[in-house]
């Protein structure tokens, strides 16, 4: 996909969630869209954080991993890190949680709302290397707007 692309989808996602406040609907919604607009996906969904683990949200694909412990896998390390992680091959990142075997890489990105890291999105594909430098920058900016919308439905108390 090209930047474009992600700016298109960055504003279907701006339109389904910007009027609605439930975090869960939102994240139901983005995960579907996502899917359907993805080529060469297998899994894209939301983990979100409580405590000190990631606990599976909503997402489009096959049954997954629900809990997940910070520092651990790549969804882990990315909230460890608060850093997006753009894997070639998962079978050689080191403590990878296969979930589902078929995939091969992955993108999580970290997502925030007033500074605090709540959950990641989570991408699988088969494809080795499915991810290019475009799908990070277009999928981080589209989160950057969702994190807005977030704060804004959740304003500090």
């Amino acid at each position: 996909m090209s930047l474009k692309m992600y700016q298109r989808l960055t504003a279907q996602v701006n339109a389904l969630i910007e009027s609605e406040p439930d975090l869960i609907a939102n994240l139901s919604n983005i995960s579907s869209l996502l899917n359907m607009e993805l080529d060469d996906i297998n899994w894209v969904g939301f983990y979100l954080l409580k405590n000190d683990q990631l606990v599976l949200g909503p997402f489009q694909g096959k049954p997954a991993c629900v809990r997940i412990p910070v520092g651990k896998g790549v969804c882990g390390t990315a909230v460890a890190e608060n850093t997006v992680q753009r894997i070639k091959d998962v079978h050689e990142f080191e403590g990878h949680i296969a979930c589902d075997a078929q995939s091969n890489s992955e993108l999580v990105i970290p997502f925030s709302v007033h500074g605090k890291v709540v959950g990641v999105l989570d991408i699988d594909s088969p494809k080795i290397g499915r991810f290019s430098d475009i799908d990070e920058q277009g999928l981080v900016a589209m989160m950057k707007e969702v994190e807005l919308i977030l704060e804004s439905h959740h304003t500090k108390a």
